[in-house]
């Protein structure tokens, strides 16, 4: 126990948990506990050769830009550059951790396999099989990218089937003939490594994506948009979808599907290395799966061929899983939290980090969690109509998106900071 007033646990000393755990001791909420499985912090970022909780791989640079993708009272090194490594961003939190003396917070070894709601809306955790202690308020900051989800096709593969969680470097596929699945950024650094060393790389798209190069006129895309948020949503996106058609040319021009929304309709793809792959035949272009058949796999447009390796880069289910699913399930479909933080039914559990940015998420569970200890400390009250809001959200992301599992979760980074900053000033 460090401290007192109300016992608060924070689930994961991923870059969530550890922001939201700096955050509370600097509202004077100090009687905190960190439970994290891994002996050290950094979530996601701790990088693993086996399986494990993480789904980085060995050349893992960030997609967003060091500026805004640093915490705002913790600058990134000036010697960084503007796409950190995987590397670097683990040690950025050691550093972290250490500056704010977290590490003191923090049970390693500790796995929450059980969080039960008591009847006076505090929880019950059993941790690691052996501990069971009571507390006022749980924070969820378990991350979002460690339970795969695979796609399913008729028929069966006699090669080699993995999913992008499993991918850590591209060695294992030298001299193979690799198929990945997907357009995300995972499905698209995987196809770009591969590539490297493969006999042939296929990269299979159902639908057309927006792929953005990491630098477009000597800036940091992710900060391009950021200048250009003074204009009007409409002119905005019909400036960025200019932009991106002078510097790439359109999908067309690579033998790729053309997207069949607007570019901010989906979350974007930040990668400069795969239109250079393919236009050099290092990555093959490929429609949907239409079914497996032993080593060969047929396409929706009459193609067959044969593969040694599928890799299925299809994204992740939201998983929680101490908890129970009857009481709270984002596995499938919508996540009904208001201001993607609060449970409108629950007022002892808070949720950090559960978004999909085209940006970054840390900056963003900073300031959930300022939101969040305003809520412990009684300082900011959920509006009266918190359901429908929470309804009204999640019609308007059911019409600003494409319709996919990936969006479930998606938010605009500049948006939601200000819905979250506009709610700190509002009770300030």
């Amino acid at each position: 126990m460090v401290g007192s007033g109300p016992r608060i646990a924070v689930i994961g000393a991923g870059p969530c948990g550890l922001t939201a755990a700096k955050v509370l001791v600097d509202a004077g909420l100090t009687n905190l506990t960190v439970f994290e499985k891994g002996t050290q912090v950094g979530g996601n970022w701790v990088y693993t050769t086996g399986e494990g909780h993480s789904s980085v791989f060995e050349t893992t640079h960030i997609i967003s830009s060091k500026r805004l993708s640093q915490y705002s009272d913790f600058p990134m090194p000036p010697d960084y550059p503007d796409y950190p490594s995987r590397r670097q961003l683990l040690d950025y939190f050691e550093a972290y951790a250490k500056q704010f003396d977290l590490h003191r917070l923090i049970r390693f070894g500790a796995l929450v396999e059980r969080a039960s709601l008591l009847p006076d809306t505090g929880w019950r955790l059993e941790v690691s099989g052996v501990v069971t202690e009571r507390f006022d308020f749980v924070l969820v900051a378990n991350g979002h990218h460690w339970d795969p989800r695979w796609p399913n096709y008729p028929g069966s593969f006699s090669g080699r089937l993995l999913h992008s969680h499993d991918f850590k470097t591209n060695e294992p596929f030298r001299g193979q003939r690799v198929l990945v699945i997907g357009g995300g950024n995972s499905a698209c650094d995987i196809a770009v490594e591969t590539g490297r060393v493969a006999a042939r790389t296929g990269l299979s798209w159902r639908r057309g994506y927006y792929i953005v190069p990491k630098v477009m006129f000597g800036l940091p895309a992710d900060v391009i948009n950021a200048r250009m948020q003074w204009l009007p949503s409409p002119l905005r996106r019909i400036l960025l979808d200019l932009s991106w058609r002078v510097v790439t040319g359109g999908n067309k021009a690579y033998g790729l599907p053309e997207p069949d929304h607007p570019i901010l309709a989906s979350h974007p793809v930040v990668n400069s290395e795969l239109l250079y792959g393919l236009k050099h035949g290092r990555v093959h272009p490929y429609p949907d799966l239409a079914r497996f058949d032993g080593s060969l796999v047929h396409f929706t447009d009459g193609r067959a061929e044969p593969f040694d390796v599928v890799i299925a880069a299809t994204g992740f289910r939201i998983g929680f899983p101490f908890l129970d699913r009857a009481l709270i399930d984002f596995s499938d479909g919508d996540v009904p939290l208001y201001l993607r933080v609060f449970h409108p039914e629950i007022p002892t559990i808070f949720f950090i980090g559960l978004v999909q940015p085209a940006g970054c998420i840390w900056p963003l569970a900073e300031a959930q969690a300022r939101l969040v200890a305003r809520r412990i400390l009684g300082r900011f009250a959920l509006p009266g109509d918190v359901t429908r809001r929470v309804a009204e959200d999640l019609r308007r992301i059911r019409g600003r998106y494409v319709a996919s599992p990936r969006h479930s979760i998606e938010v605009d980074y500049h948006e939601h900071l200000a819905q979250l900053e506009a709610a700190l000033g509002a009770e300030a």
